[in-house]
């Protein structure tokens, strides 16, 4: 099959033919149409997460996909052939079950979601990540209703999703994002957008709430920008950050609590995005669509979806209507 491999860490990403992989017992083997591309997709080929996340050489690059289970292994149950997934395979040994791929097999337990027949592939394959990490920071925040949020970063994926997935809950949100996205926020429902690039950000979230918000999700900032915003959130709320730059301990004092966010995938969780999305509650960002031929590039940064917010490689066909795409 063809697919996006890397054979050593920090090696350039090629599109290159490995062996198709079969299911083994309680696996599914899922035709891919469409994978999402992510930061941490590159910073896996680099070897940055090799302690955590051990790799396996060729590997297959994409942690992100949507497909067709076209065959099922031994005693699987959950799954059956024609079913239509997606999911984040984010398992160990890492390219073993990349996403930027025409196939891969999985265990039937993986964080896997079925996607509702008027749902694209395209948009299925860009949730997982994105849209699972959105809903999880709000729900790590809950209840908040009724509670000021400033969301740092959202405009990006995660950001966008964390944006929906607060205003539904009941926050009243403040995005941070450049003007070029402010009416995008405006549609998700934000009550104020600020852009960082014309002001400086702690003083005008200062100047707008000079009681305090209650708390920060912040997925873009550095460790300074982290800790400068964390002290404006009074005492007995939250700041969470998906960079790892929090010091718990900092404002432990003022009953502040900082926590660096660690998604705990599910396809329970999934599903609840994939829901959401098919119910009309949240929408998919904007999404670039590149074909698999042009997806080493994107790795690379050569190609970009310079004005969208998700690129997604499409695979195969039948990639934009989801009339076209069952099996059965």
């Amino acid at each position: 099959m063809r697919a996006v491999i890397v054979n050593g860490y920090g090696q350039t990403p090629v599109l290159g033919d490995v062996p198709t992989p079969r299911p083994g017992p309680h696996q599914l083997l899922i035709r891919l149409r469409a994978a999402a591309v992510n930061p941490i997709d590159r910073s896996l080929a680099h070897g940055d997460w090799r302690i955590m996340f051990p790799g396996t050489f060729p590997m297959v690059l994409g942690t992100d996909g949507a497909g067709i289970v076209e065959s099922v292994g031994e005693g699987t149950s959950r799954f059956a052939p024609g079913d239509v997934v997606s999911g984040l395979l984010l398992i160990p040994p890492i390219g073993a079950t990349g996403t930027y791929a025409e196939y891969v097999a999985v265990d039937e337990d993986a964080p896997l979601a079925r996607v509702p027949d008027a749902m694209d592939l395209d948009v299925a394959a860009a949730l997982p990540t994105i849209g699972m990490t959105g809903l999880a920071l709000t729900l790590m925040l809950a209840p908040l209703e009724g509670r000021t949020v400033l969301i740092v970063g959202a405009r990006g994926g995660v950001g966008s999703m964390a944006t929906q997935f607060a205003v539904r809950a009941g926050a009243y949100v403040i995005a941070v994002a450049p003007d070029i996205a402010a009416e995008r926020m405006r549609r998700y429902g934000a009550a104020e957008i600020i852009d960082p690039t014309a002001v400086s950000l702690p003083e005008a979230v200062q100047r707008a709430h000079p009681d305090g918000i209650d708390a920060l999700i912040d997925v873009a900032g550095d460790a300074d920008r982290f800790a400068s915003l964390a002290k404006l959130v009074r005492p007995g709320g939250s700041a969470v950050t998906t960079r790892f730059v929090a010091d718990a301990g900092a404002l432990e004092a003022i009953g502040v609590t900082e926590t660096n966010f660690v998604l705990a995938a599910s396809g329970r969780l999934l599903d609840r995005v994939v829901q959401s999305v098919a119910a009309g509650d949240v929408v998919a960002p904007p999404i670039t669509r590149v074909p698999l031929e042009e997806a080493p590039a994107v790795v690379t940064g050569t190609v970009r979806g310079a004005t969208e917010v998700k690129t997604v490689i499409t695979v195969g066909t039948g990639i934009g209507g989801a009339r076209t795409r069952r099996a059965r």
